[in-house]
């Protein structure tokens, strides 16, 4: 290969430069790790993905990268990658799509005119190194602002789960770098996922919400479909919802609009794309 063909997608979102953006090499099994990270790094999205070619029928092996890491799992890439390969009409009819990273089979379904997963295994919670006093120290708010003691929970990444009394708490966040590392550093799961209840109506809820992680440096995530399954699975957990619509993006210029809903005791994500761009890389260029 000389050169190798990517797709850019928003994702999470309906709307073009709205949601959070993917970037998606289709047949990229010629792709080493080294290589995979490299590109990874040079596009500095938060992710990009590297679909194999088809093991089995509607079957495809997928990688995923930050800028800086491998990741076993990640929401927005899942959703993203399923309605590229819909929209190019590489999805067969029978059997059923599935997307394999290295967290296991994500069986694929579209409904309702959006592309949705099924989390390879249940929810995990376990404590958090943040207690409510130390967890709005590192917010910049105050004790009264952050609702319970916070939580990690995962389905294959963990974040730190957060709740806020209110939007105002939420959008007026201002985090300190050295409480992060005194206090979330050290638990190895440097994702913070913020999040505040909007309405709540039987087992649907409504929340708004803000994802930060620490890599090489902090930043702020637009949409993340891997910490709304988390949450789903913590507050069902908690006997409290089975489905929730998440806003996320806001403010930072990029709405998003994630659905989740529990599928026994797994979640399913949910969610739309658009196809922004595409574009190809010189990999003559690129030392291995």
């Amino acid at each position: 290969m000389t050169t190798a063909t990517y797709h850019l997608l928003d994702v999470f979102t309906d709307t073009r430069f709205a949601g959070n953006q993917l970037a998606v090499f289709l047949e990229a099994d010629a792709l080493d790790t080294a290589t995979c990270q490299k590109i990874a790094h040079e596009l500095n999205l938060a992710e990009t993905v590297f679909l194999g070619r088809a093991r089995a029928a509607n079957h495809y092996p997928m990688r995923i990268f930050t800028p800086v890491e491998e990741l076993a799992f990640a929401g927005h890439p899942t959703v993203g990658t399923a309605w590229l390969l819909n929209e190019l009409g590489m999805v067969e009819r029978t059997p059923p799509l599935t997307l394999e990273p290295p967290v296991g089979k994500l069986p694929i379904a579209f409904i309702d005119g959006k592309a949705s997963f099924t989390t390879a295994r249940p929810a995990q919670v376990s404590d958090s190194t943040l207690d409510a006093t130390s967890a709005a120290a590192l917010l910049g708010l105050s004790r009264g602002q952050v609702v319970r003691a916070p939580v990690v929970a995962s389905c294959g990444l963990a974040f730190h789960l957060i709740e806020l009394e209110s939007l105002e708490a939420l959008e007026h966040v201002q985090l300190s770098s050295s409480e992060w590392a005194r206090s979330v550093a050290p638990s190895g799961a440097e994702q913070v996922y913020l999040y505040v209840i909007e309405a709540a109506e039987g087992a649907h809820v409504t929340l708004h919400s803000r994802m930060f992680s620490m890599h090489d440096s902090l930043c702020e995530d637009p949409a993340t479909g891997s910490a709304a399954a988390a949450l789903t699975g913590y507050l069902a957990a908690q006997g409290e919802t089975r489905r929730c619509v998440v806003h996320q993006g806001i403010k930072m210029g990029r709405p998003s609009v994630i659905d989740t809903a529990m599928t026994g005791e797994r979640v399913r994500v949910s969610g739309r794309a658009v196809r922004v761009g595409k574009g190809e890389f010189y990999l003559d260029v690129i030392e291995t």
